[in-house]
């Protein structure tokens, strides 16, 4: 009987964990594709129709300036989602990073355009953008942590990955759902009305996003929390008291990862269509064959974390991006659309994945239950704004004033960053993620001790 019930409970356990990874992977790359359309669009479309009466370079800027915003407006969404996902619960906040994520997406699609509104237009883009910027900041920690704190000891870096594969699966949807809009399209019906259509897809999406997270458990880890009443009472501040070593080397370790990525999979388009006449297709299949290998690289990555360790796998991506910047300019010039494949395959499957496979585990590691999710979000959404966001926009600059080996320098500099970061971090693979470590247990002495003043005072009142 004890034997049945406990078979009863594996398979309890394996049904669960299944079903949220299912659910933080779909949903991720529901966000993803929603922030990867506009980066597409951004770097294609929107400088024609948005910015039509600026200079092509110049408009260029302007698109890709927009594009940034929904960067700047990440760490935001991290350290609100993630005051609310300490104290709340994660599911709930996955479930409003969706709803904000899928409205913004849609109404870009209805958005009237330059010619229709004047200025106006361009406003309301970077309104929506913000919007945008807010839900995929708080999206992150609460799917990776959900997948992180139901997965069993010994296989968080695999299970952590599913939601990271949400980056790829997202990034390959909106390039392939713009490819196809654009080559079944005429060149005026495509800006005229056919860029909308991936835009509005994403209310399909939404909706079963919405089914099947509204169904999903909370995290034991956080409901053993919540049962005891421990919540951090101000977790961002929390953990910047507690935990400041860890919160700064994951921002530092997140530059090189975060930078490099949208160079190779935004500013390509730009240095491919402005600087080396390719074709729009041609770059698309490029980035496209880049995010199907990611399918499959960051699991075998993450899966790799749990037997080696996190640490050697970051370093070695992280050193990979590096040394790759330079070759990968000198592949792009050739414009041989196999070369410039390999070029962006390397720079993502390898040096970008080598990183993004481990990272969920890794980040959520190092910081206890309690505030976990802002520790997460802020390390992670804050170098969003230094290297991610920006670093399109910072390689077009650099590439009008000096050429591209400028962006080779920048690039390096951003991969040197992270190896760093990388070598002052702690390893985390063997950490018992479900005990409190010695920080958490003195945020809930400190409670405690608050808790118990306040009825002393109040009794005191009384008598």
């Amino acid at each position: 009987m004890d034997s049945a019930r406990l078979d009863g409970q594996r398979g309890g356990k394996t049904r669960s964990i299944k079903a949220v990874v299912a659910a933080s992977f779909i949903g991720t790359t529901i966000e993803w594709y929603d922030f990867f359309l506009y980066g597409t669009a951004a770097a294609l479309v929107f400088n024609d129709l948005f910015f039509p009466d600026a200079e092509p370079l110049i408009g260029t800027l302007l698109a890709l300036s927009t594009y940034a915003v929904g960067f700047a407006a990440r760490p935001l969404g991290g350290i609100v989602f993630g005051h609310f996902g300490d104290r709340i619960g994660r599911k709930s906040m996955l479930v409003m990073s969706l709803l904000i994520m899928g409205t913004a997406t849609v109404l870009i699609g209805c958005l009237p355009t330059h010619a229709s509104i004047g200025i106006l237009a361009p406003i309301l883009l970077v309104i929506l953008r913000f919007a945008q910027g807010i839900g995929v900041g708080g999206e992150w920690g609460g799917a990776v942590l959900m997948a992180v704190e139901h997965a069993p000891p010994g296989r968080r870096g695999f299970f952590g990955s599913w939601p990271q594969m949400g980056v790829p699966a997202g990034l390959l949807l909106s390039t392939l759902v713009f490819q196809l809009v654009q080559s079944t399209t005429s060149e005026s019906a495509f800006m005229s009305w056919g860029w909308r259509v991936p835009f509005l897809a994403s209310a399909i999406l939404v909706i079963v996003g919405l089914v099947i997270r509204l169904k999903l458990m909370e995290s034991p880890a956080f409901a053993r929390v919540r049962e005891t009443e421990t919540q951090a009472e101000k977790p961002i501040v929390d953990v910047v008291r507690k935990y400041p070593r860890d919160v700064f080397t994951a921002m530092g370790m997140r530059m090189g990862e975060n930078g490099v990525f949208y160079l190779l999979t935004v500013f390509v388009y730009v240095y491919g269509e402005d600087e080396l006449g390719l074709e729009k297709n041609e770059l698309l299949w490029s980035v496209s064959i880049a995010a199907a290998l990611g399918l499959i690289t960051v699991p075998l990555w993450g899966w790799l974390s749990d037997h080696v360790g996190r640490k050697p796998l970051y370093l070695a991506g992280a050193l990979v991006t590096t040394l790759w910047a330079f070759p990968f300019f000198g592949l792009m010039d050739t414009k041989s659309p196999v070369l410039i494949t390999l070029a962006v395959v390397v720079g993502v499957n390898i040096g970008h994945d080598l990183m993004y496979g481990p990272q969920a585990a890794y980040f959520s590691e190092l910081f206890g239950t309690r505030v976990r999710y802002s520790g997460a979000s802020l390390g992670y959404q804050l170098a969003s704004v230094f290297a991610g966001g920006f670093a399109p926009l910072i390689a077009t600059a650099l590439l009008a004033a000096a050429g591209a080996w400028l962006v080779a320098l920048y690039i390096t500099l951003l991969g040197a960053i992270s190896v760093v970061a990388t070598i002052l971090a702690r390893e985390t693979y063997k950490t018992d993620i479900d005990s409190d470590d010695e920080a958490e247990l003195e945020l809930v002495r400190e409670k405690r001790f608050d808790r118990d003043r306040f009825r002393d005072r109040e009794t005191a009142g009384l008598t």
